[in-house]
């Protein structure tokens, strides 16, 4: 376990750059691929730029869900795992902060999991204005996208785990494909984010909260976006 005296270790803090420089990198690769129509492109860029951070960088984890799946397992102290999450975060809200700058709307930042809509059924009197109700995406319910989340988030921890002693070219391969296929296959119900630093950083810049709670549901609800792209 590690000690608060070895916060003065330099090998300490160079796992703590490499956990904001990944997600950093991470991040922003996915929010410039979102920017194009369509899930593939961030599926693909964030399954890429995973499995290079895997064969270059070799240990860090870029997302909380991974950190925390070290944490319950014993194999991170929980010193090292909440500053390695503060720094997880940090580094996504810099590219996120970026990625706003250099793009020219937010639309490649956010993808909701529900979106405000207008009740055909509603019944309104006359003169009064149109009210804007939230209905969650056609392809489910909040339920449903914390589900699919859930079992995305899974499949990437579980290659996580079996791919730890593996050399960095097939470690990365099988984390490269499972952030591809995971987020494939929960991107139209959840967003297909699978970590939630990746989710938060677009929602502080954005100020876009609307069931963000969905992305951090494998560790414990806070309430509101889901955003896509692994």
């Amino acid at each position: 376990p590690l000690s608060p005296q070895e916060l003065h270790s330099g090998r300490f803090w160079r796992g703590v750059l490499a956990e904001l420089v990944a997600t950093l990198i991470f991040v922003g690769v996915v929010l410039g691929a979102s920017a194009a129509p369509g899930p593939l492109a961030p599926a693909l860029a964030g399954g890429l730029v995973a499995g290079g951070l895997v064969c270059t960088l070799g240990g860090p984890q870029a997302n909380p869900a991974l950190t925390l799946a070290l944490l319950c397992t014993r194999k991170l102290s929980a010193l090292r795992g909440a500053v390695g999450v503060l720094a997880q975060c940090t580094g996504a809200a810099l590219a996120s902060a970026a990625a706003r700058a250099a793009l020219p709307d937010d639309a490649g930042l956010v993808t909701r999991v529900s979106v405000p809509i207008l009740s055909p059924s509603l019944a309104l009197p006359p003169g009064t204005a149109q009210v804007s109700l939230r209905q969650v995406s056609a392809a489910g319910t909040a339920g449903t996208a914390l589900a699919w989340e859930t079992f995305a988030t899974f499949q990437l921890a579980l290659a996580a785990f079996a791919t730890a002693e593996h050399a960095a070219p097939h470690a990365g391969l099988a984390l490269g494909s499972a952030v591809t296929a995971g987020a494939l296959a929960a991107g139209p119900f959840s967003g297909g984010s699978m970590n939630p630093a990746r989710s938060l950083g677009p929602a502080i810049v954005t100020g876009v909260w609307d069931d963000h709670w969905v992305s951090w549901g494998t560790l414990g609800p806070p309430r509101s976006p889901s955003e896509g792209g692994s």
